[in-house]
């Protein structure tokens, strides 16, 4: 058997009858460059008719760059990152790179392993969302040029490091969200929270609104549980053993609020009639479940397609020498739990 010849840049050129320099910036994407849409189909066309496979070792090899991005979260479980990481593959493909992901589970210790791996030179750059890495741990990577976007639960402010944040304002989205409860006749309000994630800026959200409508605040309305729909289940469950339920809830996620709504049903009662339910994220599952889930939507989708798009500024030299802080807009999602 004969081995077919691999076809390189310069077969393309060929019969795309174009210089090689034009293939490289269209394989290459090349950002600096202009080319004609019907040159650039050509060029595509003869890559596919020769079967010619770009060689990514080569190009790395060439520019010092691994052409590869590193996405960081917390838990794949949860449906709110798989829409964020799809924001930021839709940037990263368009700039020709790859995208590797890590989950985390949200503990130090593989944020830690996370770190360790990427000092390693493995990727150009890092959009992550740390629940336990701060400034300070993340000097490492940008001392190695590797460029950082961090998704934050508050607002950050820019320092003199090229660290990059992005964030929706927590607890100013969380108040707005109880005060609805409020216009809506609740006084007996109560919030299901967790330890994890941004749930403790959520609650912080939560108290504000009661103080500025002169509501008490009653520590038996906070019931804490793991940021999942059985940690709403079992959170929602002891409040509902307590004399005076509450006629309204405000869970710290939708996952919570969605394990909140099973217990409610448990025991015989409706929502919203008798137990309002308000959720924080807006899932794509919030609108199927019954009744549909009053939220907070964070454009998911939106947030991961601009932090990547805050990374490449970086890379290609386009973003401040300091850091940026970039707040995100969210939004009341109103439906039929509350």
């Amino acid at each position: 058997m004969s081995i077919k010849k691999r076809p390189t840049q310069a077969d393309v050129a060929r019969r795309a009858d174009v210089s090689q320099a034009m293939v490289s910036y269209v394989i290459n994407k090349t950002a600096t460059v202009t080319i004609p849409e019907e040159t650039r189909q050509r060029i595509l066309i003869a890559m596919e008719e020769l079967g010619y496979v770009p060689n990514v070792t080569a190009r790395r090899l060439r520019s010092n760059k691994t052409y590869t991005i590193a996405g960081v979260i917390p838990d794949i479980t949860n449906p709110f990152y798989p829409a964020f990481e799809r924001g930021i593959q839709d940037t990263v493909d368009e700039c020709g790179y790859d995208l590797i992901m890590y989950n985390t589970d949200g503990t130090a210790e593989r944020e830690r392993k996370f770190l360790n791996l990427m000092l390693q030179g493995r990727v150009d750059g890092v959009v992550g969302v740390f629940f336990h890495l701060r400034a300070q741990h993340l000097l490492a990577l940008v001392e190695q040029q590797i460029a950082v976007v961090r998704f934050e639960a508050l607002p950050k402010y820019p320092g003199e490091l090229p660290l990059d944040n992005i964030y929706i304002d927590n607890i100013a989205a969380s108040r707005k969200a109880v005060e609805y409860l409020i216009g809506k006749r609740h006084t007996r309000i109560a919030m299901l929270t967790s330890h994890e994630g941004p749930a403790r800026f959520r609650e912080m959200g939560y108290r504000e609104a009661l103080d500025a409508h002169h509501l008490p605040f009653d520590r038996a309305l906070i019931s804490s549980g793991a940021y999942s729909e059985s940690g709403g289940y079992v959170a929602m469950g002891k409040l509902l053993q307590q004399g005076q339920r509450p006629t309204a809830v405000f869970a710290a996620n939708d996952l919570m609020a969605m394990g909140a709504m099973l217990a409610i049903r448990e025991v015989g009662l409706s929502i919203p009639d008798d137990i309002a339910v308000m959720g924080f994220d807006d899932i794509p599952t919030a609108m199927l479940v019954y009744p549909a889930l009053t939220t907070v939507t964070q454009f998911q989708r939106d947030l991961g397609k601009r932090a990547a798009e805050m990374l490449f500024e970086r890379l290609n030299g386009s973003a401040p020498d300091k850091g940026r802080s970039q707040e995100m807009p969210c939004q009341l999602i109103i439906r039929q739990s509350a």
